[in-house]
């Protein structure tokens, strides 16, 4: 492929169509195909496959899961596969968890689709474009070569990028059209999943719902919300935690009868008195503001993604859950909705005619995949050896002595000046952690849900040498940590005060960042790489595996190290007993920690029991609602 020119390039993709429609099948021409792809990303964005990157575009090619560790460059993998399938002009759909993945990867892979004579779209939440190498913004940077289109255009190109949330979306709108000329989506033909596991395994019993106003008052959440304060956990309700549950005791529902002025509660006539109760203890006593949900500015209840860190506008909880929410934080109450339309992440891309997924984290739920999607999943071997150092957990007795640590534990690597990654489990955590660090006074980023506008900025320079950067699970997934820092992100930040910049400005400056950031690299890499500090365990060991896996890409060195206590969720609603028994007999003080291989196996444990009986739930309700197309 080499010798050829690009005009000889080019013409393959003619050639292939024209082989297909002469009765030969897509596995024929895939070895060919692979060479032309990896020839013009070489000619295109400057990248050439590796060896074990084509073993992960066939694993995708035949519908089956790449599990490719963190930094093995899974969206380069993807064009493979995808520029196969879309030759015979059927459509294929990528998969991103967010809208800013599903932007950046069109610009940054619509270069090869587009030398090879393929057109590519994207969609995003509220427009979509169509990829164009000679389209430039009047307004921004970030949407340069995305030339604006309708929906329906970004649909009919032979490559889409988008969100599930999107493709979902979308799909139940077309299903509430009269005609079908108006339909945006075309046949579902074949989709690669990116982060596979948190879109069909995490979301995947979440539904996705169209839904208009109903004509209920909102005055009965103000109502019972004033009623909540006055009713006493363990007596007049229990909390499982396990099942995120509230149960009312029959001293409780007295209780309440008294408080409401009702004669029997549980009188039929009653039954959404008892509803509305049960949603407002929920709303009290198991979501938590920064937690679970942000406030906005403007009086908005936004939830966040357990998984993700992210928050999600648009989405509402159900049964009232979120009005009472509303009413717990004093903000006006949106009206209830009723449905029009749903369905479920697990339905809709079981429509699809062929289905493939990659993610660095998907051994853990082989299982679930091949019972609900019927998805192999295949390891696909790292290019270059895996050197990152994964210590065993540090278990300490309460909060306070393992936030002491983990400050102790961040100065040691500031003095050694080695860039470390915090991971907590909420904006909560996340906030109470910057605020510790400001009095030791070391300087630090946050990334959260809250600051997300600044994600890409604090990202690129995360692997810089003395960085400290706080984040949710937000950093997990489709983030570089680049070891020295980001070169384009430090040039972009030296000339953000500079209004108007020439082009010999900007390489003259991105010179400078890239020796900057190459001089950086080698203390980053004397000083042992990045750090990854875990402050909590997540229900999911996938969740904390894509953590680990920010550090020791593609050969680097790197540690990580999870801290704990015995008062962390998880600990404390899965048995924390023993190892707290354990401690006090040994008479351990409590700035001692636990450091136990067995004791972390004993957290694994906990962990797939929780994913067990998501999987059952998740299984149950899968085959309740699952109708097909």
């Amino acid at each position: 492929m080499k010798a050829l020119t690009d005009e000889q390039l080019k013409a393959r993709t003619q050639e292939f169509k024209r082989r297909l429609e002469e009765g030969q099948m897509l596995d024929d021409i895939l070895p060919e195909a692979f060479a032309v792809v990896r020839e013009a990303s070489v000619r295109t964005i400057g990248l050439r496959h590796f060896d074990v990157q084509l073993i992960g575009g066939i694993v995708l090619h035949e519908g089956k899961i790449a599990e490719m560790k963190t930094g093995e460059g899974k969206t380069l993998v993807a064009t493979l596969p995808v520029y196969l399938n879309a030759i015979d002009g059927r459509g294929v759909h990528v998969v991103t968890v967010n809208d800013y993945l599903a932007r950046r990867d069109t610009q940054w892979m619509g270069p090869i689709y587009n030398f090879l004579g393929l057109s590519v779209g994207a969609i995003q939440h509220d427009n979509s474009f169509l990829f164009d190498p000679n389209f430039k913004s009047d307004y921004d940077d970030i949407n340069n070569f995305l030339n604006p289109c309708s929906r329906q255009e970004a649909y009919r190109a032979d490559i889409t990028y988008g969100t599930n949330n999107e493709y979902g979306f979308d799909y139940l709108r077309d299903n509430m059209k009269y005609e079908i000329a108006d339909y945006c989506q075309r046949e579902l033909n074949y989709a690669i999943v990116d982060e596979v596991d948190s879109i069909l395994i995490d979301e995947a019993r979440t539904p996705l719902i169209i839904s208009g106003p109903s004509e209920d008052s909102t005055d009965k959440y103000y109502k019972i919300n004033r009623l909540i304060p006055k009713m006493t956990v363990n007596v007049d309700f229990t909390i499982d935690e396990k099942a995120k549950n509230i149960i009312l005791t029959e001293e409780g529902g007295l209780h309440a009868e008294r408080l409401l002025g009702v004669s029997n509660l549980f009188d039929p006539v009653n039954i959404e008195l008892v509803h509305h109760v049960l949603q407002g203890l929920k709303a009290h006593n198991l979501y938590r503001k920064d937690s679970d949900y942000v406030v906005t500015d403007s009086d908005e209840v936004i939830i966040v993604d357990e998984f993700t860190g992210r928050l999600m506008p648009g989405r509402r909880w159900s049964d009232g859950l979120h009005q009472a929410i509303e009413a717990k934080e004093g903000v006006k109450i949106e009206n209830e909705n009723q449905t029009l339309a749903t369905i479920t992440f697990q339905n809709y891309f079981r429509m699809y005619n062929k289905l493939a997924g990659m993610t660095g984290t998907a051994d853990t739920e082989a299982e679930e995949f091949q019972k609900i999607y019927n998805l192999e999943v295949l390891v696909i071997p790292t290019n270059k050896p895996m050197l990152r150092e994964d210590f065993a957990d540090s278990i300490y007795k309460s909060e306070q002595s393992k936030y002491r640590a983990v400050i102790r534990d961040i100065e040691e690597c500031h003095k050694r000046r080695q860039p470390v990654l915090v991971g907590t489990i909420s904006i909560e955590k996340s906030e109470m952690l910057s605020s510790e660090l400001k009095q030791a006074r070391i300087a630090h980023s946050v990334l959260n849900a809250k600051y997300h506008e600044q994600e890409a900025e604090i990202v690129a320079q995360a692997g810089r040498s003395s960085a400290v950067t706080i984040a949710t699970n937000m950093a997990g997934r489709g983030t570089d940590i680049v070891l020295g820092g980001n070169p384009k992100g430090l040039a972009h930040a030296m000339l953000k005060t500079k209004k108007d910049y020439t082009p010999q400005d900007w390489n003259k400056t991105l010179e400078q960042a890239i020796d900057i950031c190459n001089k950086d690299r080698e203390k980053v890499l004397e000083a042992g790489g990045l750090y990854i500090l875990g402050t909590e365990r997540h229900e999911a060991r996938r969740i904390d595996n894509q953590l680990r896996g920010r550090s020791g890409r593609q050969g680097d060195p790197g540690r990580s190290r999870f801290y704990l206590s015995l008062q962390d969720d998880l600990m404390r609603i899965f048995g924390s007993d023993r190892i707290s028994g354990l401690m006090n007999r040994l008479g351990m003080d409590e700035d001692v920690p636990i450091e136990n291989k067995m004791v972390s196996r004993a957290i694994e444990n906990a962990q797939k029991k929780v994913e067990a009986h998501n999987f059952f739930f998740g299984n149950f309700f899968s085959y309740l609602l699952y109708i097909p197309r």
